[in-house]
Parts: structure tokens; sequence; C-alpha cells
């Protein structure tokens, strides 16, 4: 019987490859991305101002996005819990949520519980995401402008005029 030769024999590995930490993990820790995170896109944070979000509704919608893991079932956390997290009453809840509603960022509708008591409302965050949408090709020109910016930078310093400092002449 002959033996296989060694160039043929394939060593399967025993143990899985270590997976790469996400960034929320590398920049967090595995132990506090571990209770999960919310996604909050960048053009909302830099377009907080344009929303006309103040920072306290600006935080509710952060918080409201925490709660927002499904796009088909939305958020429905109680004034009281949203109140606690934020340390501030239910009125400034009530209140804000109330302004974000006229300004048609948050639509609210009423949840009944099976008795038929009042629940905690479900927050409909569409008119937030269409806004947000709609700036976005704000952003990509601004984010065009930057690069071009920059590569034209580069251009010139990397320019053998400019090395040796002479003036670039026109053709």
């Amino acid at each position: 019987m002959t033996e296989p030769a060694a160039d043929n024999i394939v060593e399967f590995p025993t143990a899985k490859p270590a997976r790469k930490p996400s960034s929320t993990e590398a920049i967090w820790g595995k132990p506090v991305a571990a209770h999960g995170y919310a996604g909050v896109p960048s053009v909302l944070i830099r377009a907080q101002g344009r929303l006309g979000l103040s920072p306290m509704q600006f935080s509710i919608v952060v918080q409201l996005l925490e709660y927002w893991h499904e796009p088909g079932r939305r958020p429905f956390p109680s004034k009281r819990d949203l109140a606690e997290r934020m340390g501030v009453t239910e009125k400034a809840i009530q209140l804000n949520m109330a302004a974000m509603e006229k300004a048609q960022l948050v639509r609210r509708e009423g949840r009944r519980t099976a008795a038929g008591d009042w629940d905690s409302n479900i927050y409909h965050l569409d008119g937030l995401v269409q806004r947000v949408q709609a700036l976005e090709p704000d952003f990509a020109k601004e984010r065009e402008a930057k690069k071009a910016w920059r590569d034209a930078r580069k251009d010139a310093e990397l320019s053998p005029h400019r090395r040796r400092g002479k003036p670039k002449t026109q053709p």
C-alpha cells in the first residue's frame, strides 16, 4: 500500500477563525456593544439644525431609534420610560413630542391594551425619515465638493513645480 505524498495532505482548522470585532466593539469594547446599539444616520446628526430639532427633541429621536429594531414594528416606549432615561419630566417629553408632531416629523398613534385601556403610543417616524432622505442629496454634494477640493490640493502638492517652489506655467 502506498502512502499519500506529504504534499497532498491538507490540514483542516479545528477552531473557528477569530471574528474581527465590529467598529462599535473596537470603539466601546465588546461588553458595552453586547447590549446593542441604535442606528443613527450621520445625515440625521449633521442635519439637526436644518430639521429644526432642539437638543431635547434630538435626544428623544435617538431614544426612539434605540427602541426601533425592525422597519415594520414602530417604537412604542412610554413617556415615563423616556422621561426616566433622559432625566426629564413626562410633561417635557409630551410637549416636545407635540412640537415634533406639529412639524410633521413624528406621528403618534394611540395604543390600547387587551382590556381596552390606553397604553403607550406608537411613534411613526416616517416624516423624519422622509425629511432626512430629502436632505441627503445636499450632503452628497457637500461630500463631492470636499473630495474635489482634497484631490485638487493633493494634485497641487504633488506637482513638480510646487515641490521646487516654482510657479506652475500655463500651457
